[in-house]
C-alpha cells in the first residue's frame, strides 16, 4: 500500500548556513528497512525539485531506525541572506513528510494518522 511518509515517520531538522540538516526517524522498527530502501538520496533531492540545488548526503543509524539527511545549497543562500522566508530547515523537514513510500499490507494497523 502506499503511504506518505508522516504515517510511518517523524522528522527533525536544523540548518546552518546554506546546509540543512533533516533526520527522519521511523515510529516502528518496521518501517525502518522500507523508509531506507524507497528514500534515497536521489529520490529526497527529487522530492524538493529545484530547491535544493547542491549535494544530498545520506546518513543512515540502522540501530535507532534514523536516516540523517545533509542537504547542500538548500536555503536559498542561508537564513540571513535569502528573501525567501518557507526554506529554512524546519519548513524542509515538514515537507519530505509528503514523500509516498510502498508499506507491505501487514503493516496497516501500525500506520499512524488517518491516510491525510
Amino acid at each position: 500500500m502506499k503511504v506518505t511518509l508522516r504515517r510511518v515517520a517523524h522528522t527533525r531538522s536544523g540548518d546552518k548556513g546554506n546546509t540543512s540538516n533533516i533526520s527522519v526517524i521511523a515510529y516502528r522498527p518496521e518501517f525502518y528497512p522500507h523508509i531506507k530502501e524507497q528514500l534515497t538520496e536521489e529520490r529526497f533531492k527529487a522530492h524538493y525539485d529545484g530547491v535544493v540545488r547542491g549535494r544530498v548526503l545520506r546518513y543512515p543509524i540502522d540501530r535507532l531506525a534514523a536516516m540523517n539527511f545533509v542537504a547542500h545549497e538548500a536555503l536559498g543562500g542561508g537564513v540571513s541572506r535569502s528573501l525567501c522566508l518557507d526554506n529554512y530547515g524546519k519548513t524542509l523537514a515538514a515537507a519530505i513528510l509528503t514523500f509516498e513510500l510502498e508499506i507491505p499490507d501487514a503493516l496497516s494497523g501500525l500506520l499512524r494518522g488517518d491516510g491525510r
